[in-house]
């Protein structure tokens, strides 16, 4: 019993010991060098000396331990980086934080502190590093008082009365942490809001503060759980702090291109809980009296009762010059005013910048007080604030679906009710325009009883013409659906149960008697597409059998009608969520590979394994479907062709898909075979990697596109830079790696390099480290300088092809 107790002892002592040094703090006697670090308590966050992605700089800084690729939450040396590898970063004897190098001395300090006998520096369990007095305890300086571009739980931004601002700053760019031009502040306006500014220019703002939300985000409803707290006193000072303390690694970032971040992760895993992105989010994209509505592509709109300014630059697209009003307000103070004017409410808006806040007044006296005063131009009572007025041009407008708020924006009352002539002059056209509709009925009705019957017998002919193509003995197992029943499932093809829309025409989702779910593609009678694709579509997917193809159920082909039934996917397309910022979080690296080897099995199936062999044409994100286990399944097969053996080409006069996913051979010359599937799979490897979409993709100066890139990641990191940084922590960079370098194989510009489905299939399931290097893509983007003629032809910035039919 005795030596266990000793044994117990000496454990314990040896644990203790092994904390403390883990934990020791930096002081001048203990400085932290080169391959040291201190770690907090809590082991969430540490400190030391790092360099960015290709840079051979160093600095000091503050990370979240253990999650690669490295997060960096706070540097102290952005703006002079060391190259020495004798650094080191002490506390002096009057308190002050220095870094130094044996060539250049003192690189960077936080300045003159006072200390009273020693003093030494900590990193806190909240990310927070404190140079504390050894005698008093106080805290002598620390970081959360000199933020960089990332704020962690319980910093504070502020701004108070002597113009003194707590701001952060993002990076310069993502491998160089040296000032950028974005800066994130809250403003002294009453309630007080964010803004992104880049340089001395608003760049986004959130809306005003009430009490527990911005109220021009969204996502921060009545219903959200805000972590967050903004306090102000009269005279103008505010403080707005992040209070999380549930999730361990929460934090608020600015990025180098100006996106706002907050992560709020969940039991699991990272969780971006919001991003401030998109062009209706950038500030004043509308001008004065516009608002933006965030549609695709996003528009611009003039409220009611005014008009663009410059209608040539707004049919442009041009919308910064803003709205006009189209009747000009007569307002005098007296009691006349009530009837010469009067509010036209504007819901789901975000509201406008330059709001003056109205204390001690409820909704009507709102609207009373703006009434009677001929400067107000719009007014808005917000739960949480109260009574917003504005007296100048209302700009940084748009609409939200959900949220927003209720803007009454002053006009005139001859266009709230309209004048008396005007329904005069109405009245007149459409009485006249009765009179012309009935003669010309009258007319119609006599010319239809002279032409009905050859009308009809043309359309039934046409009828036959396809019905006659389709014999059910000729499809065994595939359902020959009447519309009566089709109309009943789609709710009569309802725009609730419209799931979207294809090249093909609309599809929607529907519900069969037996309480099966269905997917109904409508033939669009204005698609390009006819008779040559729906019947492809039927005769090929009726005879594919696979788990990672889309099954066809059944047809209808009546009257005008021509739709195709397949089963129903819950999920949707890949394209709902690879592009999602939320939703692309659901999908980690390890069901992203196996996306991509369920898609790689399909294509196999289709070209070697089928009674049919098949060459797709058209694979791209939005035609990889996703049932409710997330398993890949490939559809749209209107533009599949057959081919026999295992070696196919041919020529088409008529090129059809989607630009970006074309193989060059294709896209140039009508040429097409295995290997275009293949480049097309390459494409989609390296969009499901990078979640970036091949059509929108743009990286540095010189434009690169998605393949470019894609390229100089492999060359300079083995691939890995080019994952979505939002996977990081879920992925395996060899297999990472691994898949970048086929989907580069897969995107050759000669087809004869490119893998076959069988060479491709190899690759992704197992772990030979002998795959055949790639070479240099041919849609990498050159700069001008550098390419002769002959060469620019074929970079991916200088193709014009007029014959190509989009999807």
């Amino acid at each position: 019993m005795g030596k266990i107790r000793i044994m117990f002892f000496a454990y314990s002592l040896l644990f203790t010991i092994f904390l403390s040094f883990s934990y020791a703090g930096i002081t001048k006697e203990s400085p932290l060098s080169i391959g040291q670090t201190l770690s907090s308590s809590n082991g969430v966050y540490e400190l030391g000396f790092f360099s960015p992605v290709n840079s051979q700089n160093l600095y000091v800084g503050i990370w979240l331990k253990g999650i690669i690729p490295q997060v960096v939450v706070w540097v102290a040396n952005r703006e002079k980086p060391v190259t020495n590898s004798t650094a080191k970063l002490y506390v002096s004897s009057n308190g002050s934080l220095l870094l130094l190098t044996g060539k250049h001395g003192v690189v960077w300090s936080t300045g003159e502190v006072s200390a009273t006998n020693g003093s030494r520096a900590e990193l806190t369990d909240n990310g927070n590093l404190v140079v504390i007095d050894d005698v008093s305890g106080r805290p002598l300086w620390e970081s959360f008082q000199h933020l960089g571009d990332t704020m962690l739980p319980f910093s504070t931004l502020m701004y108070n009365s002597t113009g003194e601002k707590r701001v952060l700053t993002s990076w310069k760019s993502k491998n160089d942490p040296s000032p950028g031009e974005f800066m994130v502040q809250v403003s002294p306006q009453v309630p007080s809001q964010l803004y992104i500014m880049r340089g001395s220019k608003p760049y986004w703002r959130s809306g005003p503060w009430a009490k527990t939300r911005f109220t021009g985000i969204p996502l921060m409803d009545d219903s959200y759980s805000s972590p967050f707290s903004l306090q102000q006193d009269a005279n103008g000072s505010t403080s707005f702090r992040f209070l999380e303390t549930k999730a361990k690694s929460s934090r608020i970032m600015i990025t180098s291109e100006g996106l706002l971040k907050i992560y709020r992760p969940n039991v699991t895993d990272r969780e971006l809980d919001f991003e401030a992105d998109g062009p209706c989010e950038r500030y004043d994209v509308c001008g004065s009296f516009g608002f933006c509505v965030a549609s695709v592509p996003p528009t611009c709109k003039c409220f009611k009762g005014f008009v663009p300014k410059s209608k040539e630059e707004w049919k442009r697209g041009n919308w910064t010059n803003g709205c006009k009003r189209r009747t000009e307000l007569h307002c005098q103070v007296n009691s006349t005013v009530k009837d010469a004017n009067g509010f036209s409410p504007v819901p789901n808006i975000r509201i406008p910048d330059f709001y003056e806040f109205e204390t001690f007044l409820d909704a009507e006296g709102c609207q009373k007080s703006c009434l009677y005063n001929c400067s107000c131009l719009a007014f808005a009572y917000v739960n949480g604030i109260g009574c917003l007025m504005w007296n100048q041009d209302l700009i940084d407008t748009m609409q939200l679906s959900p949220g927003g708020e209720i803007l009454s924006i002053r006009l005139a009352r001859s266009e709230l009710e309209g004048n008396e002539r005007t329904k005069i002059i109405t009245a007149s056209i459409v009485s006249l325009s009765l009179f012309v509709i009935i003669a010309s009925v009258a007319f119609g009705f006599w010319r239809y009883k002279v032409k009905h019957n050859a009308f009809r017998s043309k359309v039934l002919v046409s009828q036959d013409a396809w019905s006659n193509d389709l014999k059910a003995q000729d499809f065994p197992g595939l359902n020959f659906f009447e519309i009566n029943t089709i109309q009943t499932a789609t709710n009569n093809f309802s725009l609730t149960n419209k799931l979207g829309q294809g090249g093909f025409g609309p599809v929607y989702k529907g519900v069969l008697q037996d309480g099966s779910e269905i997917a109904v593609k409508r033939l669009s009678s204005s698609s390009g597409q006819g008779k040559e694709e729906f019947m492809n579509e039927i005769v090929l997917i009726s005879k594919l059998q696979h788990r990672n193809l889309v099954r066809i159920l059944g047809c209808c082909i009546e009257g005008e009608e021509k739709l195709l039934i397949y089963e129903f996917m819950m999920n949707k397309s890949l394209e709902t969520f690879l592009f999602d910022s939320r939703k692309k979080l659901e999908i980690d690296w390890s069901k992203r590979f196996d996306i991509i080897q369920g898609i790689a099995r399909g294509i196999h199936y289709l070209h070697r394994d089928s009674q049919l062999k098949v060459i797709h044409r058209d694979l791209k994100v939005s035609n990889i479907l996703l049932d409710e286990k997330m398993n890949p399944k490939i559809s749209d097969f209107g533009l599949a062709r057959l081919y026999q053996g295992t070696e196919y080409q041919d020529k088409t006069r008529r090129v059809v898909g989607t630009l970006g996913y074309m193989a060059p051979e294709y896209a140039w010359t009508g040429m097409f075979s295995e290997k275009s599937d293949i480049y097309s799979f390459g494409v989609l490897l390296l969009e499901i990697i990078s979640g970036e979409r091949i059509s929108r993709f743009s990286n540095g100066e010189e434009g690169k596109n998605l393949i470019a890139y894609a390229w100089e990641s492999w060359c300079g990191t083995g691939g890995v830079g080019l994952l979505d940084q939002d996977l990081a922590d879920s992925c395996h960079p060899v297999e990472v790696e691994r898949c970048v370098q086929i989907g580069l194989l897969c995107v050759q510009h000669q087809p004869a390099d490119r893998p076959n489905t069988l060479e491709l299939l190899s690759m992704l399931t197992t772990t030979s480290p002998d795959l055949p290097l790639p070479k240099q893509p041919t849609f990498v983007v050159y700069t001008r300088e550098d390419v002769s003629p002959s060469r620019r032809l074929i970079t991916i910035n200088e193709i014009t092809q007029s014959v190509i039919i989009g999807r």
